[in-house]
């Protein structure tokens, strides 16, 4: 079986990828994040991702693959990244709260034998829920949101910061699964055809979008 290298030290996409049975490592790599002037989310995303995964090219053998991904929280037309202190989580916690934005994961996979390099966008509508003032202190003064893009991670079951969401969930998480399985049918590599049913069973989520993503794919054979 096709070894992966994981370009990314993010244990949240590690637990995601490991629900597929491919092997992998990990190995992490850090790139220039800054948007460019005029770049849409999706593109701005790709293009990290790919970023990504050419950046590893190094650490993988000629026989392996590399899986890259980049997540951006989008509100209006802001991109928000990660927060910089608590200070800026907060504000962006103030600024999320009590309407939907967009959550923009890209995923890419560099086939290092004759360098084979795949992309994919997933996007997801993130309604929130109205929380306190006192629950943003709380949940800033945890930790949590230091390393999340938009300062909230939906998985966190004490904050709780997302109302009634429809699509994709391991994508809010950073990893969408089902368009990660497709990239690695189209290089080849054989993906387990209960994935979205592991991937829902390990969130705890009754995903709505996975036959549109992945069952057309694998009838496809893409």
């Amino acid at each position: 079986m096709t070894s992966l290298i994981l370009a990314s030290n993010s244990p949240r996409r590690r637990d995601l990828l490991a629900l597929g049975g491919w092997p992998f490592q990990v190995r992490a790599v850090q790139v220039d994040e800054s948007a460019w002037a005029g770049e849409t989310p999706a593109e701005y995303v790709r293009r990290l991702a790919q970023n990504k995964a050419q950046a590893a090219a190094h650490l993988a053998g000629s026989d392996e693959m590399v899986v890259a991904a980049d997540t951006t929280v989008v509100d209006g037309d802001v991109i928000l990244g990660k927060p910089a202190d608590a200070l800026e989580a907060t504000a962006m916690l103030c600024r999320l709260r009590g309407h939907t934005h967009q959550v923009y994961s890209a995923v890419a996979l560099l086939r290092l034998a004759d360098r084979l390099l795949l992309s994919d966008v997933c996007t997801t509508q993130v309604p929130m829920r109205w929380y306190s003032d006192e629950e943003i202190s709380a949940y800033v003064a945890s930790g949590d949101p230091l390393d999340k893009a938009g300062a909230y991670a939906i998985q966190n079951r004490g904050f709780k910061p997302v109302l009634a969401l429809s699509g994709c969930f391991a994508n809010v998480m950073g990893l969408p699964l089902c368009h990660l399985g497709r990239l690695l049918l189209q290089a080849g590599v054989a993906s387990p055809s209960d994935l979205p049913l592991a991937c829902q069973d390990s969130l705890d989520y009754a995903c709505d979008v996975f036959p549109q993503i992945w069952n057309h794919a694998s009838r496809a054979g893409v």
